[in-house]
């Protein structure tokens, strides 16, 4: 099926920023640095030569990782969002799981109470992959246009929530869940029609 020229771009875009990562993870694991201009600012630099050089290598090759989600997560909320408005003016309350609003309600009002500057003031914003393919589905005579099969964006929006847990919440990546993270990309984008 050929691929219309803003897929290709989001594909080579991807492309790239795998490729850029396996350069993290090779300067990581050979302790050489290919200056490709990752550095620390000044204030980081007093601080971060304290943690352990072996935590600092695998949070650098953890980084791209972490790059590609939330890449991917940005991109995917902007599509749900604009198809979604493009559909119906008042898209949130009208086509939203009421679960899924609650949770980003209850977010949204956390970081008031924290006195932290809100993350967005767009409640999609609150919204993790999981939540995001309940809300395709959940409005599939809106993205059927979008998406090849029903079932199939069911799966990959399960298994990118599944591998967001260890980047977002600071753990390795195993080497078995890096490949299904590579693919797991590919297939949301093999998903769109």
């Amino acid at each position: 099926m050929p691929r219309s020229p803003e897929e290709a771009l989001k594909l080579f875009v991807f492309s790239n920023q795998l490729a850029e990562r396996e350069l993290d993870r090779v300067e990581a694991a050979h302790g050489v640095d290919l200056e490709r201009g990752h550095r620390w600012s000044a204030q980081d630099e007093n601080f971060y030569p304290q943690i352990e050089e072996a935590i600092r290598r695998e949070a650098a090759s953890m980084a791209p990782h972490y790059e590609i989600f939330y890449s991917l997560e940005r991109t995917i909320r902007a599509l749900v969002g604009d198809t979604l408005r493009e559909a119906e003016e008042d898209w949130w309350k009208k086509r939203v799981p009421s679960h899924i609003r609650a949770d980003a309600e209850k977010a949204q009002k956390r970081e008031i109470d924290l006195a932290v500057t809100p993350r967005s003031d767009h409640p999609i914003d609150y919204s993790n992959f999981g939540e995001l393919g309940q809300i395709i589905v959940q409005n599939w005579d809106v993205f059927d246009q979008t998406f090849a099969s029903k079932r199939a964006v069911e799966r990959v929006m399960a298994s990118l929530n599944t591998l967001r847990g260890p980047i977002a919440h600071c753990s390795p990546l195993a080497e078995d869940e890096i490949v299904r993270l590579r693919l797991s990309v590919r297939d949301w984008y093999r998903l769109q029609s």
